[in-house]
């Protein structure tokens, strides 16, 4: 099966205080993930804050590269890979994407599993999920598995250590154009 199409993994650092104890544990330069449909980045989901103002509340979100959380912060740093995908896998993505969107309400963020990670033991709840944790998941219910770990001990990090992402932008995320590439 040949790639015919493609995702979009976003990696971001807000430099919030939150991001900055996961930074100084990882040593990681980034350290929240999200995948997207398209390259504009208008189809983005991940697991996070609900709300801006509040970094207590997390769970399932539609995250918005413009508005929301990203407009708080407009230092944010990124870096964006395309992972080449089949139609067919785009498909049973966006299937398995369906079930969360339907549940959102009931999804919360697995903090446990971040520190579960520390630990290198997974911590997984059901309806519960951290952000690279959701992405994996995605991915490896969708036939494509890009580590020989569990999603609850894949890190933001580990998206780029995958020889299978190309890195097609790195920068502030405000500076992001996917036109002018």
């Amino acid at each position: 099966m040949s790639a015919d199409s493609s995702v979009y993994i976003l990696l971001t650092n807000t430099g919030t205080l939150f991001t900055r104890l996961i930074q100084g544990y990882t040593k990681a330069p980034y350290n929240h993930a999200s995948i997207s449909f398209n390259r504009e980045l208008s189809e983005l989901y991940s697991f996070g804050r609900k709300h801006p103002a509040n970094p207590l509340n997390g769970g399932f979100v539609k995250e918005d590269i413009r508005t929301g959380t990203y407009s708080k912060y407009p230092g944010t740093t990124c870096v964006i890979y395309e992972l080449q995908v089949t139609d067919r896998e785009v498909e049973k993505m966006k299937r398995v994407l369906q079930v969360f969107i339907r549940s959102r309400q009931k999804y919360l963020y697995n903090i446990l599993g971040v520190i579960g990670i520390a630990l290198k033991e997974p911590v997984e709840f059901s309806n519960s999920y951290f952000c690279s944790q959701f992405v994996a998941e995605i991915l490896e219910r969708s036939g494509i598995k890009l580590w020989n770990k569990l999603p609850a001990l894949v890190t933001p990090d580990d998206f780029r250590q995958s020889d299978r992402l190309e890195l097609i932008y790195y920068g502030k995320l405000s500076d992001y154009h996917p036109s002018g590439m």
